[in-house]
This record gives structure tokens, sequence and C-alpha cells, in this order.
């Protein structure tokens, strides 16, 4: 049986190349000691079934006339995507790091099912971690999830194996892909009828929309003008560095609690306000540093956003990307939140944020699926939009507050990895889990050697907003 690619994962797969990688990441961390690597193998190789396109590959359509398919992989084995490596004890975070980019910065194999998972043992503090890389392709919101997601305890007992009575179906042929091709050039009458039947029941919602479509490109046309000259655009290689910040999140709801009240000097101000406050800092910080005054500057961001459905007829939540001018010029960091704060309420009144993608159910452990999603909606968006006219991509996704197990092994930290494509050279990706923020930086090795200064100003923004707060 097989499943024709939608639109966008079939465009992501075409975007890809030697220095284009469409690929997310999920790095967790647990306590030692690290259980042998043939029970993690075991343990993953037992979820297999709960991720039914793992076992799936690209498949391409003879003379291209269709976008590729999901196929079986009749040569699935797991020990090719289940890989083992260490750092030399006591691996330091700076080593790790550095594995992280190495490893993503390599494309996947189109020929097989597009993910791979390396356990990294010899950590400080005996921990060891998990290294999750899929394609941004095999999670679709609807259909997809994560297999970290699946592989996860919420308690410290390890959960039984799925059963597993997986056989891959006969292989199309070449011929059979092409007949299918033609087929699903022929219009369906029951698709065309619900399609039909929805319009029927919710005319007013379908005009709405319309309009809300109208005045998002209306208030967005004035952000998709070239980005003001920057080092943080241009051609990229194929290297990657990547790096990291943390952050507690009380600091953060102690920020958001003391200027966000009715009497507060930014009233309305939200956690996803206070992350971006910190990126701006981060990046006001990284352009002095290069002796680009940041003064007058703003950095434009593709900001993923999670809204709920309102139409009656859907169902689950909806992701949606705004631009945001991150506004660095400006010195004070309460100044600041406040201008960032007017603008994402602005964004939200004007309807900027038209969704694109939608979220039908949340289990287990969200943040790599909605991270997928955030990013899958940043990467169409940007596609729509001028060359050069962002600078960066920032997504904020939640994470779960009570702990999460692997053979019993508690993970203790979590950081995300997020593609970047040029001409952007940077992109910030956070998680927060059980009270803590993480913000993952990934960055083009060539152009970004000074990573450490923007990561550094990650913690200093939401350090200096916590004193301001405080005071």
């Amino acid at each position: 049986m097989t499943t024709r690619l939608g639109g966008l994962d079939a465009s992501l797969l075409a975007m890809e190349d030697e220095v284009t990688h469409l690929h997310l990441g999920t790095t967790a961390i647990f306590e030692g000691p690290a259980p042998a690597f043939e029970d993690l193998r075991d343990m993953i190789a037992g979820k297999l079934p709960l991720v039914p396109r793992y076992r799936e590959r690209v498949k391409r359509v003879p003379l291209d006339i269709a976008r590729p398919v999901w196929a079986p992989d009749h040569h699935f084995n797991i020990d090719y995507h289940v890989r083992h490596t260490g750092l030399p004890p006591p691996g330091s975070r700076e080593q790790l790091r550095n594995l992280i980019g190495r490893v993503m910065a390599g494309n996947l194999d189109l020929t097989k099912p597009l993910w791979e998972m390396w356990v990294v043992e010899g950590l400080e503090d005996g921990r060891w971690a998990l290294l999750a890389k899929a394609h941004y392709a095999l999670v679709d919101g609807i259909t997809g999830t994560s297999l970290l997601a699946v592989l996860l305890d919420d308690r410290p007992e390890p959960s039984a194996p799925v059963p597993d009575t997986w056989e891959p179906a006969g292989e199309p042929s070449g011929l059979r892909l092409l007949g299918d091709a033609l087929t699903d050039y022929v219009a369906n009458p029951y698709e065309q009828w619900q399609a039909v039947r929805a319009v029927g029941r919710v005319p007013r919602v379908v005009a709405r929309r319309g309009a809300e479509l109208v005045g998002g490109l209306a208030s967005v046309a004035g952000r998709t003008r070239p980005a003001p000259p920057s080092s943080l655009i241009g051609p990229i290689g194929p290297h990657r560095r990547y790096g990291w910040a943390k952050a507690s999140l009380d600091d953060v709801g102690i920020v958001r609690d003391a200027f966000g009240g009715p009497d507060g000097l930014v009233p309305g101000v939200t956690v996803n306000d206070v992350v971006l406050g910190a990126v701006t800092r981060g990046f006001r910080d990284l352009l002095a540093a290069r002796g680009e005054p940041p003064e007058y500057r703003v950095v434009r961001s593709l900001v993923p956003l999670s809204v709920h459905a309102d139409d009656p007829g859907a169902s689950g939540s909806r992701v949606a990307a705004a631009v945001t001018e991150l506004p660095i010029g400006v010195a004070d960091p309460v100044t600041r939140l406040a201008a960032i704060c007017e603008q994402t309420r602005s964004i939200a009144q004007s309807r900027q944020a038209v969704a694109a993608e939608t979220l039908t159910s949340l289990s287990g452990f969200a943040p790599p699926l909605l991270l997928a999603l955030g990013t899958r909606v940043a990467l169409r968006t940007a596609r729509r939009m001028p060359a050069y006219s962002i600078h960066t991509i920032t997504t904020n996704v939640p994470g779960p507050l009570e702990p999460l197990y692997a053979l019993g092994r508690r993970m203790t930290e979590v950081f995300p990895y997020t593609a970047i494509v040029a001409p952007a050279r940077i992109g910030v990706a956070v998680f927060s889990y059980q009270g803590q923020l993480t913000f993952g930086v990934t960055a083009d090795w060539d152009s970004v050697p000074d990573i450490d200064v923007l990561c550094a100003g990650l913690e200093a923004g939401v350090a200096e907003l916590v004193q301001a707060a405080k005071a």
C-alpha cells in the first residue's frame, strides 16, 4: 500500500541539496548508567508499530509525472537506523554540541526511511544521550508523530513492547506508480462533494477566512521587502555549528507576572513574548560583537504560532507563521519587550498569522512534533516570500512538566535542533521541560564562528528581564 506525499512534503524533499538539510533533531540527556546498546535497540524496535511511517521510504514515480509516494521498505534494518557512538569520558557539553553539529550536517538517505537515532555514551557525570534525527516530510501533524515521543515513558517502569505483525506489502512497480498517478489526475467526486458540503455548512466561516487572508496579506506586505543588509543572511555551506542556552521557566513567569498584569508596564505579555525578548538580546549582542551597530536596526524573524481552530468543521489546533521584527536597536530590555508584545497583539488582530498546518492530536512527548510542524510552516511561508526578506526563524514550543523516562532512566534535559535554509544563517528553537527552558541554536559553520556570543546573549536576555522585574 502506498500513500502519495503532500505538496509541501514533496517540495521539502526537492529543496534539499548539498547545503540544505531539511531534518529536525532532538537531543535528550538521561541519568546514568547507560543501558546496554542492545536493550536500547530492542526498545526502539518494540515501538516501531506505533509509527508505521518509520518503516516506509520515499519512492519516486517514473518520469516524475507526479509526487513521490510512501512505500514499505522491503530491506528495512533497524541496525542501520539505530547507531551507537560515544565521547571520550568524561565527555563535555562542548564535545556533545560538536557531535550534534556533525551528525546533523549530513542529509538522510532518501532510499531508506528518513530517520536515524544515535545513542551517545560517555557524557560527564555518567550520563548518556539519545539523538533523534528525522526529516520534516516524515511528520505531517495528522498521520505523523515522533519516534522519540512514543519511546519515552511517564513513569520509571519501562513500558512493554507493542505487538508487531508488520510485513512489507508488495513493492509497487513503476507501471503501477504510473497508473496510480494518472488515476490521481482524475477528480475524486467524493472529495469534491465533501468540499462543497463543507462550504455549504459554514459559509460565514469561509467568508471570514477569505477576509482574514486578505487582511493578513496586507499586514505582511510591508515585511516582505528585502531585509536590511546584515551578516545574518547570505550563502551557507554544508557544515553546521550547534549551541544551546538555558533559562528557568519560573524566571520567565516572574517577568510575565511582573510586567503583564493590568497595571504592569507591558499588559498582556506572554511567555512567548519573553522568549522573543531574550532572542532579541542575543542577536543584539551578536551584531554588536561583529561591529555592526544594532541601533536603528531590526532582525526580521519568522515565528511559528500555535492557534486554536475556530472553524466548527475543524478539529484540533492549527500552527501558523508570522513575521516579527525583533527590535534589536532598542537598548532597554523592558522597552524591547513592550515593542514585541505590541507586535504579537497586532499580528493576532490583523490575522497576519495565516494557519497552514493542522495538528489533530497531541500525546506523550509532543515538542518534537510541534517543532516539526512549526518549522514546516515557516519553510512554506519563507518559500512564498521574496529572497532575503527575513533574517532567521524562531520556534518556541511547550513541553511536559512531569519527568519522562527511557528504560527507567530519567530524562534530565532536552535540546532542540532546527534546520536552516539560505539565506538565513541561524535558526533558534526553544523547548520547555520540567521547568527548564532550552534554546537550541543551529548555525552555518563557515559564517557563524561566534555562535557562543549569541547563546550567551540569550541567557543574558532572560536575566536582565528578571532583574528588571524584581526591581
